[in-house]
């Protein structure tokens, strides 16, 4: 029987990719999602458990019941201006959520999780690109939560022996290159879907924070990689931590960067549609650019982006949008 894994928000936009790349792989994934933001007919490559993840007897009861051998673990609130108004409601579900789930994972003997974090640990940092040893200092509820659960696996593994890798990404964009799975947020904050949804009619026009930065063109610069490159990247760390790699935090990008004015030229080339958009202020907190150095992932993972230039990136979820009837074919 192949290995099982959980995934906790395997219901959600990277979890269900990672999901497929785990089956692609030869794992099992058993997902468990309370459904609150993820989408049910997102679960296609394994089992669904519906349970919170702070009933910590239910998620011992699925690490037993299917053998779960490690944990991808994704369950989390994502929404940066939402995580300022209820810092409550994210440290209550991302921090005590992943407190709950390891202690599921302490009780069953469960001793292995690939954790999605993000850069937001790093608010706006003073040099570029950014590697694992820039200082890490959120800017919001959602980055301190996510550096929280970083510190407590760190003292996890020191205390329990847990195994662990926390992967960073930077901007997550695309959809499945099959076209089986996409972007699904309500709201839909992400630039790129956004930007599409614009182009096509069945979104409002896009709003440029900022014009003014000290960029080449004044938009500010992101490094967007392919959500299939991070579902690759999830089931690598998993090998890496079977083969007894070293615990620890990894950036996942590309190294290079777009800015929001490239972003909407690319749309309009691949969409043959122009982009109705409107300038407005910078939103605080803002860094100008956001690159990662994402050379120690490279290393120990053995990971290259093979989906992650722009155009790819815009293609895909094109194709999604118009598979999820969203835009016209």
């Amino acid at each position: 029987m192949s290995d099982a894994i959980l995934v906790t928000g395997g219901a959600g936009y990277v979890g269900s990719h990672a999901c497929k790349a785990l089956a692609g792989a030869g794992y099992r994934p058993v997902v468990y999602d309370n459904l609150s933001r993820g989408h049910r007919e997102a679960v296609r490559w394994g089992p669904l458990i519906e349970g919170d993840l702070h009933d910590t007897d239910q998620v011992a009861a699925a690490l037993q019941t299917h053998r779960v051998t490690a944990v991808m673990h994704f369950a989390a609130y994502a929404y940066v201006g939402e995580s300022v108004g209820e810092p409550a409601t994210y440290y209550r579900n991302n921090v005590g959520g992943t407190l709950a789930l390891l202690e599921a994972m302490r009780r069953t003997g469960t001793g292995a999780i690939v954790f999605s974090s993000t850069c937001a640990v790093y608010g706006s940092p003073e040099r570029l690109p950014i590697d694992e040893a820039t200082p890490k200092l959120p800017l919001n509820p959602y980055g301190e939560t996510k550096l929280a659960v970083e510190r407590a696996l760190h003292w996890y593994a020191g205390a329990y022996g847990l195994r662990f890798a926390a992967l960073r990404y930077f901007n997550a964009a695309g959809a499945d290159p099959e076209g089986e799975i996409g972007e699904d947020h309500d709201p839909e904050t992400h630039l790129i879907p956004r930007v599409l949804r614009a182009a096509l009619g069945t979104g409002e026009p896009v709003e440029v924070y900022g014009s003014d930065y000290p960029t080449a063109d004044g938009t500010a610069i992101r490094d967007y990689i392919h959500v299939a490159d991070l579902g690759d990247a999830h089931v690598r760390a998993l090998g890496y931590l079977g083969a007894g790699g070293e615990n620890g935090a990894m950036n996942l990008g590309t190294g290079e960067g777009c800015s929001v004015r490239q972003v909407i030229a690319a749309v309009e080339r691949i969409a043959g549609r122009a982009v109705p958009f409107r300038e407005a202020a910078r939103r605080p907190g803002d860094p100008p650019e956001l690159v990662a150095d994402p050379a120690l992932a490279r290393a120990r993972l053995g990971w290259e982006p093979r989906h992650s230039d722009l155009d790819t990136i815009i293609r895909t979820a094109l194709d999604w949008e118009r598979r999820a009837g969203r835009a016209p074919s």
